[in-house]
């Protein structure tokens, strides 16, 4: 049986990050790979950085990355009310003013995707689709849709994250859609931080989803303490995103 360790959207929420890498080396888990969105929400961001390059784990760029590591305003965050675009805004400044140049240099070049083999099978990691950093692959997008994306890949598998929603769907190509979740802004109302493994078993593909509890206090009390939105807090609190 072989396995890779997939996880992504930190964003900058150190404590659940560290709570995840510990549940990961309880299991042994060696082989993994960042999705992206390492910063943003939270207050952690050059930490978080700092450890995903101390450990040299392979990582994609996030829309949120890519605003980062170009000083950017926009994240290229979808946000539904004008509400959410005054917070996002407050997130993004506070964000760009934290992080170190270091770090921002190392989120304008990570590359965009990764392509991987498991066994037999070809997977294609994604922050948000093959096709956009920031395009939402929803659960309930049709599976036609999905089909024709595929169809842009040479991919058996994809795993994208960005919606912080986990899923995993199995079109009838037989290919496998999966997102991975998030380890720091779950959207779900589970409050843990998540993070997936895939397995194969005699050619079949098992993804497990892997839900961890972490200090979710000290990732919301540090919010509250800085400039970040307190909403951002409330948030995590509910596991609402």
């Amino acid at each position: 049986m072989n396995n890779l360790t997939i996880f992504g959207d930190i964003h900058a929420n150190l404590p659940a990050l560290e709570a995840v890498f510990k549940d990961m080396d309880e299991w042994e888990l060696s082989q993994r790979y960042c999705l992206g969105d390492l910063v943003g929400y939270a207050t952690f961001p050059n930490e978080v950085v700092n450890k995903i390059r101390a450990l040299e784990i392979p990582t994609i760029m996030g829309n949120y990355d890519q605003g980062i590591g170009n000083s950017s305003d926009e994240c290229g965050c979808a946000y539904k009310t004008d509400f959410e675009k005054v917070l996002g805004k407050r997130s993004i400044n506070w964000t760009n003013r934290i992080t170190s140049p270091e770090n921002k240099e190392y989120l304008r070049e990570l590359p965009s995707q990764f392509s991987l083999k498991l066994d037999g099978f070809r997977i294609l990691l994604v922050h948000g689709s093959p096709r956009r950093i920031n395009e939402y692959l929803y659960a309930d997008r049709p599976e036609s849709s999905l089909e024709r994306i595929m169809d842009q890949t040479d991919a058996d598998v994809l795993v994208c994250g960005h919606t912080h929603l986990p899923y995993h769907k199995i079109l009838p190509s037989g290919r496998h859609v999966i997102n991975a979740g998030s380890v720091g802004k779950p959207k779900d109302n589970d409050v843990r931080a998540g993070y997936i493994i895939l397995e194969t078993t005699e050619n079949d593909l098992d993804v497990r989803f892997i839900r961890v509890p972490y200090d979710i206090e000290k990732a919301a009390l540090a919010i509250e303490s800085s400039d970040m939105p307190d909403e951002y807090a409330e948030l995590l609190r509910h596991g609402t995103g």
